[in-house]
């Protein structure tokens, strides 16, 4: 990163009273100069905390809209407004009333990977390093888990004394992986172990040594004995991986990349800072109903 560069930001950030959140997908020039890096749990929890008056959120949409509902007060600015998360729009407020007058006892539960309006309709909002806790802990035996179909199979298998029914989103990213490439690293790298995100699908998952969070998956590496892992989420989370366990080796799944987070860059933050053109900006009355399962998932999942 070129000192100048570096400079600039941090005037801007000075002058603004920013603070700058990366999600561990994003590309490591931007996680080498954010504030803080973690997975969606981490972030939402920490901006509910932060103090700074602009919170810069270098991740996809709906990642700033959850912080502006968590913050409404604050200037929310995304590096990029078009990077989106397919899987947020894979649910309609039609198929939630239809599940909610089909089942009396129902608590619908949101991966927070959805839009701010999604999140209105829902009872608790959960990240992947929580649902199975808070899945677990809720009143209502059946669940309608959205959008994700793939994170509520592995909640259903997972939390048997619940029915939980899958909606039928998914991450492209984790959904359209080639078991065959997972199993060519497989056999090109018997000593090592898997490491793979619940937002994969089943076969997938089946060959996993370990299935968590991206927070859990580093957690996991630094921790296991294990000096060789095979991992199967974005490959962004390398720098983080690479940063803690400098004497491990990693191998990736090349077509695992998120063109999303991709479209963050160092030169982006420095024009949002500058212009506010990427302000978030919700509804009032979406940020009262939204606010409700985020609250929750916070409080649920401690």
């Amino acid at each position: 990163m070129e000192k100048n560069t570096i400079k600039i930001l941090n005037q801007l950030k000075e002058k603004e009273d920013a603070v700058i959140l990366a999600h561990y997908y994003v590309d490591s020039e931007i996680q080498e100069i954010a504030d803080y890096i973690g997975d969606s749990f981490f972030l939402a929890q920490l901006a509910s905390k932060l103090e700074n008056k602009t919170i810069v959120m270098a991740g996809v949409y709906f990642m700033g809209e959850s912080i502006k509902i968590l913050n409404p007060d604050k200037n929310v600015l995304l590096v990029d407004k078009t990077a989106d998360c397919p899987m947020a729009h894979m649910i309609t407020k039609e198929k939630i009333e239809a599940m909610r007058n089909k089942y009396d006892d129902l608590a619908v539960v949101c991966y927070i990977n959805s839009t701010a309006n999604i999140k209105a309709l829902s009872d608790v909002c959960v990240t992947s390093s929580n649902a199975l806790k808070i899945v677990e802990n809720l009143e209502e035996k059946n669940i309608f888990f959205i959008p994700d179909g793939n994170l509520a199979r592995y909640v259903a298998k997972s939390v048997q004394s619940k029915n939980v029914i899958a909606n039928d989103g998914y991450c492209p990213v984790h959904n359209n992986i080639d078991v065959n490439e997972l199993k060519e690293l497989k056999s090109k790298f018997p000593k090592a172990k898997v490491l793979a995100h619940p937002e994969c699908h089943s076969d997938i998952l089946s060959l996993a040594d370990f299935i968590g969070s991206t927070k859990g998956i580093i957690k996991m590496a630094k921790e296991d004995d294990c000096q060789e892992f095979i991992i199967a989420t974005e490959k962004g989370i390398s720098y983080m991986l690479e940063k803690e366990c400098p004497n491990k080796n990693f191998h990736f799944i090349d077509s695992m990349i998120c063109h999303d987070m991709k479209l963050n860059s160092v030169s982006k933050i420095i024009d949002a800072l500058k212009s506010k053109a990427t302000e978030v900006i919700v509804d009032k009355s979406i940020v009262d109903k939204a606010k409700i399962p985020l609250n929750r998932m916070l409080e649920m999942g401690q």
